[in-house]
Order: structure tokens, then sequence, then C-alpha cells
């Protein structure tokens, strides 16, 4: 099968004729306005709770862009290969001209959900890849194959036991490519303990000469010690100069960072690795010391030119953090949360794109309850500082505040409305605003403080009744004026709608979103919006 065609629709203030694009007042328009009157086969540890490094009241900085696997992804992942639930999406560069992305934990047609895990017959795989060739990742990810099996979906790569206590998992932690072979980090689960707490048997190195279709497991390994503290059982890799750094940490999410080197060619062999020591590289593992403390855990690192800094995201506590620094072996900066738990629950796993460049930072999150993984984007300075934040609060509805007035950084809405909290139906995580009714506009809205005479770019998810006819996607004044929107009408799975605006002389816009239902009973579902300059 085909994937299915990007459900995304950028619309920009300059097409005013050809989307119907209002930019000026109508009558529709000023009726659009705030309310005038108004047998488990395997088991996948969840996130542990831990205090966040989370500012309150701040802004989560990144946007989603799209998600990438699971029902409603635009890859059609799982009509294509079977892959209904994954995690992970740890993302290299093969060195032909595309990007290999590789999942944990994988299942098919018999998941349910919420997390991870299947039933009987759920096509449960340790691991699969796919494979891209997309370079502007602003609209999303397009995956165009991935290794399958005789039956046409997406193989296991790396074999596992399947066995609870011995090894339960293979799990992919890294990858690169030297030449035309491809390397895939991974840990040998042996079991999984309570939420954020799993034993690992070794850390491995799998290999692939015809680019991810087959692997071969080396014999090259890091076996756990006893007490379950060897820090490398989880490895992330790093190239630069002719040298692989490789950062490791313990099993789990409780352990520190640590760093070794090994010329590229030789990344098979044990004998050519040096670890840092604290003051230079030690041909002893034993000697390695920590460069970032506890608890940092699934890391992914990359060299950043634009920057020219390294880049290391981590999971830490709830939150994905970013840290920077100038050589491998740190200093390493104080964290910046990337993501916080506050705006997407139970996030983890987060993956560097490898072709991120000027500052634009692409990485993949996964999330536990929808178990399955997307496409995030974020900005940094030369510095290495998180820039060009999302402007909107509580921006995935998710942070337990009640409807407002839209001011202050609430959330307002027309009744019949509010925040879907149960079953989860949201674009991400748990939650999303709704509107219903039978007559009259409904619509969801946030005052956003802006810079004047600023070009910004609003984002959001979207979806509907199937009777749907007229609704509305956009920004305008807080005394009701439209600056920009896009018209929708029935909008099936969650889609993806971009509009951009100028500011003009506001130093504050009302982003919203919003239908008519005066052709029966018609509801609007809204989720992750973002705005941000472009």
């Amino acid at each position: 099968m085909t994937p299915h065609r990007r459900r995304v629709l950028t619309i920009t203030a300059a097409a005013t004729a050809a989307v119907a694009l209002c930019a000026v007042t109508t009558m529709s328009a000023q009726a659009r306005a705030g309310d005038a009157s108004t047998e488990r086969t395997a088991e996948v540890p969840a996130p542990a709770a831990q205090p966040s490094v989370w500012q309150p009241g701040a802004h989560t900085p990144v946007t989603v862009v799209q998600k990438l696997t699971g029902p409603d992804a635009p890859n059609n992942t799982w009509g294509r290969w079977d892959i209904k639930a994954t995690d992970l999406g740890i993302m290299w560069d093969d060195g032909q001209g595309r990007v290999l992305t590789a999942f944990g934990d994988t299942f098919g047609n018999a998941w349910t959900g919420p997390g991870g895990g299947s039933g009987p017959n759920g096509d449960w795989r340790s691991n699969v890849l796919t494979r891209s060739s997309s370079h502007d990742l602003a609209d999303g990810m397009l995956f165009e194959s991935a290794p399958q099996s005789p039956q046409g979906i997406a193989k296991q790569l790396i074999p596992s036991k399947k066995i609870n206590g011995d090894e339960i998992t293979t799990i992919p932690t890294a990858g690169i490519s030297v030449g035309k072979r491809q390397y895939m980090g991974f840990m040998s689960v042996k079991q999984w303990g309570p939420p954020g707490v799993w034993d690992t048997n070794y850390a491995g190195i799998a290999y692939s000469d015809d680019d991810g279709e087959n692997w071969t497991v080396s014999d090259t390994k890091w076996e756990n010690t006893p007490a379950g503290d060897d820090p490398f059982q989880m490895q992330a890799y790093a190239e630069k100069g002719g040298q692989i750094y490789v950062f490791g940490t313990q099993n789990g999410r409780n352990g520190p960072a640590s760093v070794a080197r090994v010329p590229a060619q030789k990344l098979l062999d044990k004998s050519a690795y040096r670890y840092w020591d604290g003051t230079g590289w030690n041909k002893s593992e034993a000697a390695a010391k920590p460069i970032v403390d506890t608890p940092t855990s699934e890391l992914s690192v990359q060299y950043d030119a634009y920057s020219g800094r390294y880049l290391m995201m981590t999971l830490m506590g709830p939150d994905i953090v970013l840290r920077t620094a100038v050589n491998p072996e740190g200093p390493w900066s104080d964290p910046q949360t990337v993501a916080s738990a506050a705006d997407y629950p139970a996030l983890y796993g987060g993956y560097f794109h490898p072709w991120n460049k000027d500052g634009v930072i692409y990485f993949t999150m996964s999330q536990w309850s929808p178990y399955n993984v997307y496409l995030m984007r974020m900005q940094i300075d030369r510095q290495g500082n998180i820039v060009n934040p999302n402007l909107v609060n509580n921006a995935s509805f998710e942070r337990g505040v009640p409807m407002g007035d839209g001011t202050n950084g609430t959330w307002a809405c027309t009744p019949n409305c509010g925040i879907d909290t149960a079953p989860a139906s949201a674009f991400t995580g748990d939650h999303n605003a709704f509107v219903r009714f039978n007559s009259g506009w409904r619509n969801v809205w946030q005052n956003v403080d802006v810079q004047p005479n600023m070009t910004y770019q609003l984002t959001g998810y979207i979806r509907t009744s199937v009777n749907s006819d007229a609704g509305y996607f956009g920004a305008r004044t807080t005394d009701g004026k439209v600056i920009s929107e896009a018209h929708f009408v029935s909008v099936g799975p969650w889609t993806r709608f971009t509009v951009d605006f100028d500011s003009g002389a506001n130093s504050t816009v009302q982003v919203y979103g919003g239908v008519w239902t005066n052709s029966g009973d018609i509801w609007m579902q809204l989720d992750d919006v973002a705005v941000i300059k472009k």
C-alpha cells in the first residue's frame, strides 16, 4: 500500500483569493469573534514519575509537526507494515541520501492500548526500521520503505528471546553509518521492573551492509555488572573528525552519563575504545567518570555546526531536556526543558534528526498512552539556547487548567464546550478541547501576546463531525477582526492546519478554532496549538 496523502493544509496571508482567507472583517467573521453572549506478549515500562526541571508557568518551547506512526498517521504505518503502536524513533544518516529510523517494541493489529504491549497474535517485534529521504521537515517526514517479512509486515531486525527474566526484548538505542555499513547499538533487556527501572544483560552492536534490510549481531558487547551499574548499557553515537563518540548510561532511567571515543573504522573493536576518566582518555572502561549527573537516560547526541556545540537530548525525570557542550566530555550546560510532561504526559525518547541545520532542530518524541512517535520542532541560537518558543499557553490542554475567559494564559470557549478527558481521544496525550452544538458559531480561543509588525505561524490539529460544513482556524484581533484564517469543512482524522499572519499594530492576538453548527449536531476537536515567529 502507498501512504496516505499528507493531511497538511498550509495557508498564508498572501493567498487570500485562492483559499478563502479573510483579511478584512466580514459579517460572518464578526460573528465568529469570541463569545459575545454567550496472554500479554510484552510489557514496556512507563516513564518514572520524578520532579520536573520545568519552571512553573513557562511556555513549552516545542511544537508538534506530525504523528509519525500508528493510527491516523499520514505515513499509514499500520496499513502498510502493521506498525500500529511503537516508540523511540532513533534516526541516522545512512550515507546514501536517506535517514534510517529504528523503533523499539512494536505491535500490530491486535494492539488496543493504552501503552505498550499486546495480546496474542499482536505481531510483537522488538525492533523495526523505516527509511526516508524527506529533506523539508516543516510539513513532516515521509517513510518510503521498511525492511519487510515475506508476509509484508515490518520485520524484526535483531532477534530476541521474549522470555522475561532471561531476555524479554532487544531495543535499539543508537545508529550510525560508516561508509555504506550501518551500525545499530541496542540493549538486551533481561526484565522490566517498576516504571523507569529495567535490567539489561548487555549492550551490543549489530551491522548491516544492505541499507538496513538484514542485520548481523556482532560479538562486540558491554556486559552488565551483577550490580547493574555498567555505564554503557544504553548508548548514543555522535561522529566528528573521524572519531565516533559513544555516550552511555546505565540500564533504567536513574544513572549518570559517560563517554568514550573510538576511530570510526574500529567501532566493533573494543580494544580501540578510550573512556573519559575525568582528565583524559583511558583504555579501561572501569576508569570512566560521569560527564552528566543523574538522572540521565535515553540519550541522543549530535554535533551542531550552527552553534559549534554538541547537543545532548535526554530524559531527566519526567521531562525531555537539552544540554550543550563545546567538547564531548564537557563541561555540559545546565538542562533546558525541551518538552514538559505537563504538556505531553508520559513523554520519553527524544532523538535528533541527523539533518538539522541553521538552528532549527527536529526530533522524535514518544508518548506512553498513545504509544506512538511524533516529529517535533524547536529552535536554538548560536549559543545553543532554545529560542522562539511556542507562545500559546497550555497548548495541548493537558495542564489541568479549566476553561477561563481566554486571557492570562487560559482558554475560553462557546458552550457547549470544554476539555475532553475520557476516553482519551486527543492527538497527543490524553486531552483536547471541543465544542458541540446544533446552532450558531461555536469556538475555542486564547489571547496570545505578540510583537507588533512581525510575521507568525499558527498551527493546530483539528477534527470534526462528518456533517461539519463551515469551520475556521486562525488569528484575529481581540475585538474580533480576522487577521488571517483557514476554512475547513468535514475533517476526518486529526489534520494539521497552518496559518501565517502578520501581527500588524497588535501586541495581542486571539487564536481560535471553531465551527458553525446550524446544520445539525456538529462538533469540533482542537489540540496542540502553536504560535511561533516565522
